[in-house]
């Protein structure tokens, strides 16, 4: 499911996107997965259809989703490899951290804060 905060700062188009990322990385949402359609979840939500498309677009190009003629939208089977590869980032930065002396708490903090700042997607 879905949630906006209208308060937010983030426009809706990538709490949408991140949403599903979350929910696509965390192993929620699995492979072939039917997602909304752009209308339904933009009528849901309150919100334009081009909102909608827009974070779909987003992450049909990360690899994540994939429109299929007459199914749909669904969780594509690269979300495996995108869930494999960011394992493999992880470790890296944990090893990384580790070899420079600096501790989980600290790794945290610093890898927290890179993605924050990072505008690209994947800091998204």
């Amino acid at each position: 499911m879905i949630v906006l905060d209208a308060t937010s700062a983030v426009p809706p188009y990538e709490q949408i996107r991140s949403q599903f990322r979350s929910q696509i990385l965390a192993g929620e949402l699995l492979v072939g997965t039917r997602l909304p359609t752009i209308r339904r979840l933009a009528t849901d939500l309150g919100i334009a259809v081009n909102t909608v498309a827009r974070a779909y677009k987003e992450l049909e190009g990360a690899g994540l989703i994939e429109t299929r003629r007459r199914a749909g939208t669904v969780v594509a089977a690269g979300a495996d490899d995108v869930q494999q590869r960011a394992h493999a980032a992880a470790i890296s930065f944990a090893n990384s951290m580790s070899g420079l002396g600096i501790d989980a708490a600290a790794a945290l903090r610093l890898a927290k804060a890179a993605l924050q700042s990072s505008s690209g997607p994947e800091g998204r």
